[in-house]
């Protein structure tokens, strides 16, 4: 038999289990990634003698197809996962042995004793029962016992290993899934920004005590069709942050990034952990109000309807300071939830904005929603085109003057930035307030809007395509 590297899995039949199955206490380590998959690398208190064997381990919900083994010394010649747990697979592993069945009770002596028949099972679909005397029955005769060794415990598999030295454990890795994982952050402003990070991990199927607990993040691709998920349960939150002191370490390896959860942890169906990332930083912040351009981004500029009301985003610049735990270190991809104390000085959720994973000393730039008390309205007062022939061919010029006024109703003045986007050849012409050119598709125009007030800002655009 040759040695297959990466497990043979034969899936198209159902072997008899070979042996004891394993006990359930074992040395586990568990690496989650963002979508659901789990690398699973776990020890089993099997002893594994030189040469061929053929134990038998609970491994969970499992990929078949990458079960491997942790120690070089040990190659799987044949791997045979059984996912069949419930009774009709007992039933199906019955075929050929003789089964008890309880017909009843009754009382002997002031004690309940149970009235039995036994039977071989000749098959199923449809059941087929050797009776004493040689008669058939096609349905059963009352309660089977089963032998506890036809039942599993929890998906398994059967190996049949070659093992180059004798081991006094057997270490097994491979892929399941039903656990995830991302990140959350709360920003709480004040005069400046105190932000604090965590890990959230949610777990549908996987079961794991004292677990050393690693999760990726970072795209990390996959070449089969995703693997099927199972139902969502309802989640408890187990804010289960970690104390400052046991930061959550990380490294990168490969494209991505790994971090490493302190100390043992416990992962239970249905629960979600939260877990510190790092010990809560206060930063600078600067809170931006922004209109988005009305020009289309490629092709023609069109003329464009009466005027109307456009929103007025909101957004938080969130300084990250070299040669800080917080500035220093990649942040992965995640919600980020910001806070602001009201009158009475409860904090209130003020906006939540998803993230990118965030390079080391990269600002973090959060979009939350749009303003309440500052708006604004935009009209497009001139436009006009020409059509111009050239060596190339017909190029198309086109002029249009915007006017967006800005409404205030706070009590302080505001900055409101307008931003028009274009790619292509374009350029301002005009402009009641000097342009400021951030990059070749981008430029911006700064507008102080005064306390209770309004401002107006014009400008002339030429587009060519």
């Amino acid at each position: 038999m040759s040695t297959l590297k990466n497990t043979l899995i034969a899936l198209a039949a159902i072997l008899p289990l070979a042996g004891a199955l394993a006990p359930l206490t074992a040395q586990t380590g568990l690496t989650i990634y963002p979508d659901g998959r789990v690398l699973v690398r776990r020890t089993f208190p099997v002893a594994v003698p030189r040469g061929a064997s053929t134990p038998t381990v609970g491994i969970g919900n499992a990929d078949p197809s990458t079960i491997f083994a942790l120690d070089t010394a040990v190659a799987i010649e044949r791997a045979v996962y059984d996912a069949a747990v419930h009774e009709e697979a007992v039933l199906r592993r019955s075929v050929g042995k003789r089964l008890v069945f309880r017909t009843g009770t009754r009382t002997d002596g002031g004690r309940a004793v149970d009235d039995t028949v036994s039977a071989l099972v000749l098959g199923v679909d449809p059941l087929r029962l050797e009776m004493p005397g040689g008669r058939i029955a096609f349905s059963m005769p009352g309660q089977p016992l089963y032998p506890a060794d036809l039942v599993l415990a929890e998906p398994s598999v059967t190996l049949a290993l070659e093992s180059s030295a004798a081991r006094d454990r057997l270490g097994l890795g491979w892929f399941g899934w039903g656990a995830s994982w991302q990140a959350a952050y709360s920003i709480v402003l004040g005069r400046t920004a105190r932000v604090s990070g965590s890990a959230v991990i949610n777990s549908e199927s996987i079961r794991a005590t004292d677990a050393q607990v690693q999760l990726i993040a970072g795209d990390v691709g996959r070449a089969a069709a995703p693997m099927p998920v199972m139902a969502r349960r309802e989640r408890l939150m187990a804010q289960d942050a970690a104390a400052v002191g046991n930061a959550v370490g990380q490294q990168s390896i490969g494209d991505v990034h790994l971090y490493t959860l302190p100390g043992p942890q416990t992962i239970l169906p249905g629960q979600a952990t939260a877990v510190a990332l790092f010990e809560p930083m206060n930063v600078a912040f600067e809170k931006n109000y922004v209109i988005s351009g009305f020009i289309p981004y490629w092709g023609y500029l069109p003329q464009q309807p009466e005027e109307g009301e456009v929103p007025v985003e909101v957004s938080y610049h969130i300084r990250r300071p070299r040669e800080s735990e917080f500035g220093d270190r990649p942040l992965p991809a995640g919600v980020a939830r910001v806070y602001e104390a009201d009158s009475s000085g409860q904090l209130q959720l003020i906006g939540e904005a998803g993230m990118g994973h965030t390079a080391p000393g990269e600002d973090l730039r959060l979009s939350t929603g749009t303003a309440f008390d500052i708006t604004a309205r935009r009209i497009q007062t001139e436009y006009i085109t020409r059509r111009d022939s050239t060596r190339a061919g017909w190029r198309t010029r086109a002029e249009a003057t915007f006017r967006v006024t800005i409404t205030n109703a706070t009590d302080s003045a505001r900055v409101v930035d307008v931003h028009e986007r274009r790619g292509g050849e374009w350029s301002i012409l005009t402009s009641s307030v000097p342009p400021e050119r951030l990059s070749a598709h981008l430029t911006r125009f700064r507008v102080t809007v005064p306390a209770r007030g309004q401002s107006v800002v014009t400008y002339r655009v030429r587009v060519v395509w």
